[in-house]
């Protein structure tokens, strides 16, 4: 099995080799690591993809990191693909190589997104006429069938169900964490959902957001 851990860690040299040691002591493999933010306490966050034998445990990923002064795991989630920031290049450059044909370029991206973001899926909404799905990965779930005459959000953000009520229950499941991107210049809506969570950090979103205006300049 993989697992993408979230981890909070100090931003000191030696530390991600610190936890290296410490996930290989419990027969842990790192694949992949990536930087996702830095907060203001001189903590690092990093998601980290780990493979773990058969027959064992992730509680003991957890254990084994947090035994390192100052070292929290967030979260942990199973997770198959890899941390692949690399591959947007290649998934921008394919995207670009078809903007004249709208709906191979975006089916080109819903198959590499999820893996470049480490989301579990990706929808794209257009909302002319009225909003609707035109592209999502394989993994996406279904929508309720509604239909909105309305931008369903005009900015890069967080989606709250709570509070965006149009969000379909279906894609809230397993506690998934949701957030989306207008695609700048267009009618489209980018949607990326994170089923077990982490939540979003304010840096993931801001890399949505440019996501999204690199796209809309290739559909302009």
């Amino acid at each position: 099995m993989t697992f993408l851990m979230r981890v909070r860690m100090p931003d000191a040299p030696g530390t991600l080799g610190l936890l290296a040691a410490a996930l290989g002591s419990v027969y842990g493999d790192i694949r992949g690591v990536d930087i996702v933010g830095h907060d203001v306490d001189g903590t690092v966050v990093d998601d980290v993809v780990v493979a773990l034998p058969s027959g064992h445990l992730p509680d003991a990923l957890i254990t084994a990191a947090q035994e390192i002064e100052g070292v929290f795991v967030d979260s942990i989630r199973p997770f198959s693909g890899t941390v692949d920031r690399r591959g947007q290049v290649q998934m921008l450059s394919e995207v670009a190589t078809r903007r004249r044909t709208r709906a191979e370029a975006l089916d080109k991206m819903m198959t590499a997104l999820p893996q470049t973001m480490t989301v579990g899926w990706a929808i794209v909404l257009d909302s002319d006429p009225v909003t609707h799905r035109i592209a999502a990965s394989s993994a996406a779930p279904a929508d309720n069938g509604k239909t909105f005459d309305f931008p369903l959000a005009t900015e890069a953000r967080i989606l709250h169900p709570d509070i965006d009520t149009w969000v379909p229950e279906s894609w809230t499941v397993l506690d998934s964490a949701l957030a989306a991107t207008p695609v700048e210049g267009t009618s489209l809506l980018l949607v990326v959902g994170r089923p077990g969570g982490p939540d979003f950090l304010l840096s993931e979103v801001e890399h949505l957001r440019q996501m999204g205006t690199i796209v809309g300049a290739f559909f302009a």
